[in-house]
């Protein structure tokens, strides 16, 4: 696959992404597979991590500044 900011090859990665939930809240997912350009370094998730991601997110609580939860398909 080729990147969609700079035309790069993507490669599979593991890596911990942050993502803001609301507007004080911030959730880390660990160890989560993504495609990451080896050019600009842009990350892509795929369809099923992406829902499972949702799925993670969607239970968080929104009280909470910041979580880190650990990835699992």
């Amino acid at each position: 696959m080729r990147c969609r900011i700079c035309g790069g090859l993507l490669e599979s990665r593991v890596t911990d992404l942050p993502f803001k939930i609301g507007d004080s809240s911030i959730v880390i997912l660990r160890s989560l597979p993504v495609l990451q350009c080896r050019q600009c370094g842009d990350t892509e998730l795929e369809q099923p991590t992406m829902s499972r991601v949702d799925q993670l997110l969607a239970a968080v609580d929104g009280s909470a500044e910041l979580e880190v939860i650990r990835y699992a398909a």
